[in-house]
């Protein structure tokens, strides 16, 4: 995987106008790298339930931003991490429905189904990172039932 040209950056996570710093621009670095519109607003859903993720449950932390290519498609890599508790139960959290605080139950699950690859790396006291990557013209994957 080599690195395309294109905005690369690591934004911290500390307070909500981090989270707007955080969807300008990953908004910018996907309109920069020829992303349609939907494909733009799903890159960007997802990076605000994952920051939101890293400040609410994680105590903050930072996202990194770097663009990619693969056979000459460009892509975007955001990488959320925090130094929180960690996730306990990882299959839980990514169930539909599930909240371990008072929202919806659509961040991890819903983050998951609006980007191509999607990786988690956490364990209880060791933190947690999110890392997604999108695709330029690659259709969604098909939803899991779960």
């Amino acid at each position: 995987m080599q690195t395309a040209g294109g905005v690369s950056a690591c934004l911290p996570i500390h307070s909500d106008l981090d989270l707007v710093w955080v969807r300008q621009h990953v908004r910018q670095a996907a309109a920069q790298l020829g992303f349609g519109l939907v494909a733009q607003t799903k890159l960007v859903t997802a990076a605000s339930e994952l920051a939101r993720n890293t400040l609410v449950h994680g105590g903050g932390g930072q996202m990194a931003c770097a663009p990619v290519n693969r056979g000459g498609v460009p892509g975007l890599r955001l990488a959320f991490s925090d130094e929180g508790p960690g996730i306990p139960d990882l299959d839980q959290a990514l169930r539909d429905g599930y909240t371990s605080g008072e929202g919806l139950g659509m961040g991890l699950g819903g983050a998951r189904r609006l980007v191509h690859e999607f990786d988690i790396d956490s364990s209880p006291g060791t933190g947690t990172t999110v890392t997604v990557t999108s695709w330029v013209s690659v259709p969604p994957r098909p939803r899991q039932e779960l």
